[in-house]
């Protein structure tokens, strides 16, 4: 599979990447994938050198929640940390809007999963921009203060933040979950159609439904002026969940394969009392 045909560019437009695609024994091969993620992390964290964020973005049943589970099932619980992020807690609102998300990084060795990103500050903000006044910026007076060019420049601070955190050790996947309009309206009737999926229904998200067009649009400014060598955008066609699933964990395996992880290597001291090592514990 050449992952490299999802990377967004600048000479893309979010047109060009299709919602359905169906790969062939994707549970088995997703199978094989996350079980070498797992052996990486675990390597990963021995060497402690390097961290991975990866960021999930999608509309609404687009799949990020059933993704997570089934792409990390097999990393161990201590390696990997996912963060939901939902509307910002008044301390929240009390930082800038990246803060959040900066104490939320993983550690060195450690898998962080963004379950919905800082890219929502340009995302929903933009298709909601009162929702910014709660932020009390001095400068924000009204809404014709929120142009443009106040969401591309957060869009550069984001791009700064990413190259800071790249620069210092973390190695970043965004994935936009690219699902259809006709799809997301089969999985929304699921929800409400299967009892044991009610609860997953909200009337907001038939309101959120009507803003689709809104938002594609927004996705694909920020998908363009975002997407970045240090940090690329990966569109993935979500109609089909396992494919989706299983694309995502081949390119997470294959990123972690480039930087050849190795576990430390022990003291030359203690190499050499090894034999010693063995012999106190075997007498005991």
């Amino acid at each position: 599979m050449d992952i490299h045909k999802y990377i967004f560019s600048e000479v893309k437009d979010l047109k060009d990447f299709s919602t359905k695609e169906v790969i062939e024994e994707a549970k088995k091969k997703l199978k094989k994938s996350r079980k070498k993620i797992s052996e990486l992390q675990d390597t990963m964290y021995a060497e402690g050198k390097y961290s991975v964020l990866i960021c999930m973005q999608g509309m609404d049943t687009a799949g990020k929640d059933s993704l997570i589970r089934e792409v990390f099932k097999d990393v161990n619980a201590r390696g990997v940390v996912v963060h939901s992020f939902k509307v910002p807690t008044s301390i929240e609102l009390k930082h800038d809007f990246l803060w959040r998300h900066y104490i939320a990084l993983p550690a060195k060795g450690k898998i962080g999963v963004f379950n919905r990103t800082h890219y929502e500050n340009v995302l929903v903000t933009r298709v909601h921009p009162e929702y910014v006044f709660a932020e009390n910026i001095p400068t924000i007076k009204s809404l014709d203060d929120l142009t443009d060019e106040f969401y591309h420049n957060r869009m550069e601070r984001i791009n700064q933040f990413e190259k800071h955190i790249t620069d210092n050790g973390t190695i970043i996947l965004k994935f936009f979950l690219n699902v259809s309009k006709e799809e997301q309206k089969n999985r929304l009737l699921s929800r409400l159609n299967i009892q044991e999926k009610n609860w997953k229904f909200s009337e907001g998200d038939l309101e959120e439904r009507k803003l689709w067009d809104k938002y594609q649009d927004c996705y694909k400014d920020l998908l363009r002026r975002t997407s970045t060598g240090y940090a690329p955008w990966y569109v993935i066609p979500a109609d089909d969940k396992p494919t989706a699933q299983y694309i995502v964990a081949k390119t997470l395996q294959e990123e972690l394969e480039k930087y050849n992880f190795k576990e430390p290597i022990l003291p030359q001291k203690v190499l050499d009392q090894i034999h010693e090592f063995k012999e106190q514990l075997n007498n005991e």
